[in-house]
């Protein structure tokens, strides 16, 4: 043990974690010769697919993954939120999610936790040793706490986030030189943590490898025009693991995982716009912007990814459906959701998930009613818009999956058979001898 080990005094063992956001176990297992160091901590530890959540998007993702809880007992379903008893929608940050994060229980059990770029943490938390928030953080300036390590951060120009508009030119060229500048600088930054050695938690995310999917992904998977470039990037974050994992010392434990997989895609389904065709849904304006203008007669309505709401009587200010119609209205929106068809003909919702099924904990009154999971090819949107095509091809060629998660635990008897992501959270507590209860937390350990 080193000096830090010493001047903790306990000796207790540690964790590293480190996020790759969006990675798909099959893209790791199908090349280990070009990932060695995530191969090596396979063969030497346990390695395998885990499931996501419901929703597998990574506003949802993240805060489901860090607390080990569900959507339900965190408040967050994705990017987009409606506050209960309104029209209102918020966008869903650190203060929104509601359950205790896996580092707050660290810190609660006087150890020490750094925590970098983990999405939907801003603002970054004051309760912990450093933070710098991620994914959804205005800035660099307000996203670090605390001083000393902002000015660390600035000085060798961290970013938050890469910038996705490059990903929209046709010319991808920019966006790649982007993604490994962001990646090369938080790996620089994880890497001088790790080497500080003063933390009993680490827990670090490259969300680049996310952003990388979603402009990429199909190049990859079908042999086109940048798959060099893709299979270059990864061969990048495999090394930087495998860098990080050599630097850290023998009481600490590595975990690799990320928060859902991913796969082509060939269409985005614009569902609002399917609802308003198929006539569940209605405006009040030819201009609609949001969810305030949609019409009394309403009958359900879309957020992304693929939550369905029935404009209940009682629950919504304007709600059309009465209570004792709900599970009919509900049970034929959903049989209309699984008969959808794209232009070419297949199926584009592999199945619709119940809110009772997916859903449980104290802030499950904003929770959907109806969660659909797409079939691969397939990416679903719900924007507030008129006379648009529900099926459009944009920029991206990447697409979530619930399926397809990575976990890689550098501990042989951790048996990852059957888990998901909210197994992560107390699998860490386990990892470093923190007790907790086993009914705080929807997952189990994997010990």
């Amino acid at each position: 043990m080193g000096l830090f080990d010493r001047l903790r005094g306990d000796g207790a063992p540690r964790v590293a974690f480190i996020g790759i956001d969006g990675v798909p176990y099959s893209l790791l297992a199908e090349n280990e010769e070009l990932f060695p160091n995530i191969a090596s901590l396979a063969d030497d530890g346990s390695a395998g697919e885990i499931s996501s959540i419901v929703p597998p998007e990574s506003s949802a993702c993240w805060p489901a993954l860090t607390t080990g809880t569900n959507p339900g007992e965190t408040g967050v379903y994705g990017f987009q939120d409606r506050e209960v008893g309104t029209y209102e929608t918020y966008v869903p940050m650190g203060r929104e999610v509601q359950a205790d994060r896996v580092w707050d229980r660290v810190q609660e059990a006087g150890r020490q936790a750094t925590v970098m770029n983990v999405p939907v943490t801003f603002p970054p938390q004051r309760n912990v040793q450093r933070m710098v928030s991620g994914f959804l953080s205005p800035g660099l300036e307000k996203a670090a706490h605390p001083d000393g390590f902002r000015e660390y951060l600035e000085d060798i120009e961290y970013r938050i986030d890469v910038n996705p508009k490059l990903g929209h030119q046709e010319d991808k060229v920019e966006f790649v030189e982007d993604a490994h500048a962001t990646v090369d600088a938080r790996f620089e930054a994880f890497q001088q943590y790790v080497e500080e050695d003063d933390w009993d938690l680490f827990f670090g995310v490259f969300m680049t490898t996310d952003r990388v999917n979603h402009f990429l992904f199909k190049d990859y998977a079908e042999d086109g025009e940048y798959k060099d470039e893709f299979l270059e990037f990864y061969q990048k974050i495999d090394d930087y693991i495998g860098r990080l994992r050599e630097a850290l010392p023998e009481d600490v434990t590595m975990i690799v995982a990320s928060d859902h997989g991913f796969t082509s895609l060939d269409y985005e389904v614009h569902f609002n716009e399917w609802l308003r065709e198929e006539g569940w849904l209605s405006f009040t304006s030819n201009t609609p912007e949001e969810l305030a203008d949609i019409a009394d007669e309403t009958t359900a309505y879309s957020f992304i990814p693929g939550r369905f709401y029935i404009n209940l009587e009682g629950r919504e200010p304007r709600g059309s459906v009465a209570e004792e119609e709900y599970d009919d209205v509900r049970d034929e929106l959903k049989a209309d959701i699984l008969d959808l068809e794209a232009p070419d003909g297949r199926q584009v919702v592999d199945r619709v998930v119940e809110k009772e099924e997916a859903f449980r904990g104290d802030h499950d009154d904003i929770a959907p009613d109806l969660v659909a999971i797409p079939r691969a090819g397939f990416d679903l949107k719900s924007g507030f818009t008129a006379d648009s095509e529900v099926f459009t091809r944009g920029p991206r060629n990447g697409m979530h999956s619930f399926d397809d998660t990575t976990l890689l635990i550098d501990h042989p008897g951790a048996n990852i058979d059957g888990a998901d992501l909210l197994d992560i959270a107390p699998t860490i507590l386990d990892l470093m001898d923190v007790e907790y209860s086993r009914g705080e937390f929807d997952g189990a350990s994997l010990l």
